[in-house]
């Protein structure tokens, strides 16, 4: 149960679509054939290179001046001279309760509680009034539904396009709670390890009723045994600090054991329903009556539904240094805040990256930063197909158009998922970008293009002026660009920092929160 073409063209704000090329070429060759075409002297075809070079220079000059102008502003009065000596005002409440609100409590864990602590609640008053194994298997399956579901595809989607369609003249404390949507992996994990609570009473009570020859058979409760077993692997493994450690063999714990407990899960429902059936009602007609085989079949499907959009599709690899490559796609389009899975051996591991799209152009474009030996691999040996999984899928960076006003902060590669919302220009924003030698590193085109679409943009070479102070540096941007909200994405050591600095003194703040 896991989680979350042809040949491609670059898309960048300077490349035509392929259709307009082809319609041009197309209507150019019409042309020649119904119309009579003079020729132009030699003179007049020198004058009109001529013309064409001063157009083609004059692009680049304009780019050129846009760019010299951002250095000049960045460089002669860096916005963050003195960004140090700033004061930051103290953070609001006492520490045990900002602890207990942003760290301990976050909506995270509070969403895993009131799933956990539902169950909790059903859970002691089943067992202290006592029920039969059939009705403790129906709480088991609609648990493991409910956790499936939430890391489906266009779950996730819809769970984003509804939270997100709130207008910003909404006050703002509805908004703020509305952007962490990106938060409902918690009821994912909450209903997953309440599912295997609920499973091992399951178990007990099945142990009861075979030991007294009652209703459960032994086939039902071997296979139950079974799939906790694997339902325990699957939690252990994905305990926040094992799965940190250990994050090739959570994934492939996730998918295997997830795959051969749904099918056990089948038996197991079948087997039970043919234990509990009424005499005289065939076995057909006893399952398409109970909840528990509908529940599986869409739970299922669900798991069934990404893979069934698996594809190779080529791709238009661009080196961008020996730290980055960026990848073009054109089989889709996807709009800011999608990211897509990436693979070369789709049953063994999957990658995550955030989409570049680029309004009026088709496709997108993602960029791989060196991370690991597969990251490494693809800058090194850039692919010319690869696997893509399900559809394109919303992350964090969808809740900026939320704020009226939003400071977009991204360390490194972080600059990926943060790049298409900067294009798209749906509210004011603010771009905040640290990164060592940054167009040596991601190249002209990416950076121009960012500059243009954000001409303040705050680009800080931290291979030249060292490592910043992020949260003060942030705190100053928030003020001068009067921010709303701030949208971080970075390494989980600093964007954890971050978050925890703005929120706890009044700012909201969003970044990624690693639940997988």
């Amino acid at each position: 149960m896991d989680t979350p073409s042809t040949t491609t063209r670059s898309a960048t704000p300077t490349d035509p679509p392929s259709s307009t090329m082809a319609s041009e070429k197309r209507s150019a060759e019409s042309s020649q054939t119904t119309l009579n075409v003079i020729p132009l002297t030699p003179a007049e075809s020198r004058a009109a290179e001529l013309a064409k070079d001063v157009v083609d220079s004059t692009a680049a000059s304009s780019i050129a001046d846009h760019r010299n102008e951002h250095a000049s502003a960045q460089e002669k009065g860096n916005v963050w001279d003195g960004y140090l000596d700033d004061e930051l005002p103290e953070k609001n409440n006492g520490r045990a309760v900002r602890n207990l609100r942003f760290q301990i409590f976050s909506l995270y864990r509070r969403l895993f509680g009131i799933v956990f602590i539902t169950n909790l609640g059903v859970f002691i008053n089943e067992a202290v009034r006592g029920t039969n194994a059939s009705h403790l298997g129906t709480i088991v399956v609609a648990n493991i539904f409910v956790a499936v579901l939430m890391r489906q595809d266009y779950v996730i989607n819809a769970f984003f396009t509804v939270a997100c369609a709130a207008p910003r003249s909404w006050p703002l404390w509805i908004r703020r709670i509305l952007a962490r949507v990106y938060s409902i992996g918690g009821i994912h994990s909450g209903a997953g390890v309440s599912g295997t609570v609920w499973l091992i009473l399951f178990v007990a009570q099945a142990t009861k009723e075979v030991i007294r020859h009652e209703q459960t058979s032994v086939a039902t409760l071997a296979v139950s045994y079974v799939i906790v077993v694997l339902l325990l692997a699957m939690v252990i493994s994905a305990y926040p600090a094992l799965r940190t450690k250990q994050h090739n063999s959570f994934e492939a714990t996730h998918r295997f054991a997830g795959w051969t407990a749904v099918a056990l899960v089948w038996a197991q429902v079948i087997l039970l329903i043919n234990d509990y059936r009424e005499p005289g009602t065939s076995l057909g007609n006893a399952v398409v009556h109970a909840a528990p085989f509908w529940l599986v079949l869409i739970l299922t499907c669900s798991i069934i539904l990404p893979w069934l959009r698996l594809r190779k599709v080529s791709v238009r690899s661009e080196v961008l240094s020996d730290h980055a490559v960026r990848l073009y796609f054109d089989y889709v389009n996807t709009n800011p805040g999608h990211f897509t899975r990436m693979s070369h051996s789709p049953l063994t591991e999957w990658h995550s990256f955030a989409t570049i799209s680029v309004p009026g152009t088709p496709g997108y474009s993602a960029i791989v930063s060196r991370a690991g030996d597969w990251t490494k691999e693809q800058i090194e040996n850039p692919p010319k197909k690869i696997w893509i999984r399900g559809v394109p899928c919303y992350g964090v960076v969808r809740v900026a158009p939320l704020f009226r006003r939003v400071l977009l902060v991204a360390t490194g590669s972080g600059i990926g998922p943060i790049a298409p919302v900067i294009f798209s220009k749906r509210v004011p924003m603010q771009l905040l970008w640290t990164a060592p030698n940054v167009r040596k590193t991601f190249g002209d085109k990416i950076v121009d293009s960012l500059i243009e679409a954000n001409p303040n943009a705050v680009i800080y070479d931290t291979r030249k002026h060292g490592k910043p102070d992020m949260v003060k540096l942030t705190y100053r941007l928030v003020r001068e660009f009067n921010a709303e909200a701030v949208v971080i994405i970075s390494n989980q050591p600093l964007t954890e920092k971050v978050v925890y600095g703005m929120m706890s003194r009044g700012i909201p703040a969003f970044g990624a929160i690693w639940d997988s």
